[in-house]
Order: structure tokens, then C-alpha cells, then sequence
């Protein structure tokens, strides 16, 4: 739809104050325009009018309402820019400028997927969604602490050694198939177990697990080469905004830190866990280490993690 509403419009089309239009369009990842700029479309009054509806029917307060905001803004700008780069990388030539029919074709291409996307996009979120409550009613089933926004879970962090000195040595197109290649292993891997990727920091990924046995299987099959390094650790943690915090987290970060290429690190817990884990579970060997002295965390007892050979 064109554009041809100002933002006050908007609001009064929707039947909302200034103040909450402005708040929302904030918290989806948009900037306040001034009073006069036309920038809105009918589509914008009719998102705006179904928060409104929301809202009057008691099924969300203004709180929640700007935090699932949030939350989707987040979320589908990064979606957005990932797509585009993914579109135009395919599109456009390797070397040289584009030309003005390349750039066309970028257009036209966009605008025939857009609608098979939007369909998917809902798709895959319902999927996703359902998931994510299946996965959280289970927990609060299980462990009633769960109710109260904390929970036990295995987190493990996998890191990629040396990465400093290897994107120095890449051209720009190389050290993005590192990454991309990275991270698409390990988002496969930790989908093939059931587990939940949390986010990727280019040179790493955080993955959580309902187990300790669940969290060791990733980590075993991720560890294929001496270009990983992978910390775990077994505990309460606090999920937030889709992320997930806590002293458990802080734990696992040292530890990959600590850990040498190739090898898995994990604290007591997973390796309680472990030494605990039910018949017909995998087998999993750990070995006590050294007592380590880890930054904000004291003085802890390290073990390594290695598939058992028997």
C-alpha cells in the first residue's frame, strides 16, 4: 500500500493515543518521524488497530504489548537483513559493480518471492511457536521452579579456534563461508537433537538442552575437528527476551575458554549428570581435571568430556 498518512493520522485511524503509536512503532525498530512527514499506509492503521483490539479485549496490558514488540521487531529486522543479503549475494555478480539490469533483477526477483515468503514465514513461526510453548510447558511440568522464570537446563557454547588470526588471513567472500558454514553445522546438529539454538556470535554458537546427556551428544558430534573448542555446563539459568542467563551461562563461557582445540570441557554438574544418565543413554566418559581459578566464578573443578569406547 502507498504511503500517504502521517503518524498522527495513523494513531487516531487506529483509535490509540500518540504516546502508545509512538511507543510500539519504537519497539518494532522504527524511528519517530516528525508530525508531518507521510510516511504510513491503511496496512500500518490496520497493525496498530489489531494491538488496539488486543488490548480492549484484556488479553494483553500495554507492558506486554511493547515487549512482544520488541520481540518481533528484533527478530524480523534481523530476519530481513539475513534474507536480503542472501538474495542479492545470489543475485548479483561475484566481481565488479552491478549493473542497472542486475540490480532490476534483484527487484523483480524480490517482488515474485515476496508472497511465497510471507506464507512461509507464518508457517514456519506457528511451527516454531508451538514448539517453543511445547517446549516450556514440559519444563514447568517437570520442575515447578520453572514457573518462576528459572530453570535447569545444560547450556554449551562451541567456539571456533583461532578466528582473530584466520579472518585475518581471508578475503572477505571466504571468512563469510567460514561463518555461514559454521553455523549452519551447528544449527543442524543441534536441531537433529531436539535441542534449542540460542543465538550464533559469528565465532560461536549457545545451545541449551534439556540434559546433560542431550547437551554431550551435540557437543561430541560437533567436536570433529581441532577447529572447535566447546564448554558445557549443567544448571539453573534464566530465560529472557529468547536468550538465556544466569550463573550456568557464565560457566559455560569459561570453560570453552579454558578448553584446548578439539576437545570438550563441562563442569561438575553435566558430568553428574552424566555419570547419572539412564540405561540405553549413549556413553560419555568425563575425567576429572586440574582445579581451575575462573574470572567472577572462584575456584572450580573442570572435566573433559569424551565419547566412551566401550
Amino acid at each position: 500500500m502507498p504511503a500517504r498518512l502521517t503518524r498522527t493520522e495513523v494513531a487516531a485511524g487506529a483509535g490509540v493515543s500518540q504516546r502508545l503509536a509512538e511507543r510500539i512503532w519504537r519497539a518494532l525498530g522504527f524511528p519517530t518521524l516528525a508530525d508531518d512527514a507521510v510516511a504510513f499506509s491503511e496496512a500500518d492503521v490496520a497493525a496498530l488497530e489489531r494491538v488496539r483490539k488486543m488490548l480492549d479485549r484484556g488479553l494483553l496490558d500495554e507492558p506486554t504489548a511493547i515487549r512482544m514488540a520488541r520481540a518481533l521487531g528484533q527478530t524480523t529486522a534481523r530476519l530481513a537483513q539475513w534474507q536480503a543479503e542472501i538474495i542479492i549475494g545470489h543475485l548479483l555478480p561475484a566481481e565488479g559493480e552491478p549493473s542497472d539490469e542486475d540490480l532490476e533483477r534483484v527487484v523483480a526477483t524480490a517482488r515474485e518471492l515476496l508472497p511465497d515468503f510471507e506464507q512461509l514465514l507464518v508457517h514456519v513461526w506457528r511451527a516454531q511457536l508451538a514448539a517453543a510453548g511445547t517446549r516450556l510447558l514440559a519444563l514447568a511440568d517437570l520442575r515447578p521452579e520453572a514457573a518462576l522464570g528459572r530453570v535447569s537446563l545444560a547450556v554449551g557454547f562451541a567456539d571456533l579456534v583461532a578466528f582473530t588470526r584466520r579472518a585475518r588471513e581471508l578475503d572477505e567472500r571466504e571468512l563469510a563461508e567460514l561463518v555461514e558454514g559454521f553455523e549452519a553445522r551447528a544449527a543442524d546438529i543441534v536441531a537433529a537433537h531436539g535441542a534449542r539454538l540460542v543465538k550464533t556470535l559469528g565465532d560461536e554458537v549457545l545451545f541449551t538442552a534439556p540434559t546433560p546427556a542431550g547437551a554431550a551428544a551435540i557437543a561430541l558430534d560437533l567436536a570433529g575437528t581441532a577447529e572447535l573448542r566447546i564448554g558445557l555446563a549443567y544448571g539453573p539459568v534464566v530465560p529472557m527476551m529468547g536468550d538465556v542467563y544466569g550463573t550456568t551461562v557464565n560457566l559455560a563461557a569459561r570453560l570453552t575458554a579454558v578448553a584446548r582445540p578439539g576437545t570438550i570441557v563441562v563442569d561438575s554438574g553435566m558430568a553428574e549428570g552424566l555419570t547419572e544418565a539412564p540405561a540405553g543413554e549413549p556413553g560419555f566418559e568425563v575425567r576429572p581435571m586440574r582445579r581451575r581459578s575462573l574470572r567472577g566464578l572462584g575456584t572450580v573443578r573442570p572435566h573433559l568430556l569424551r565419547r566412551s569406547s566401550s
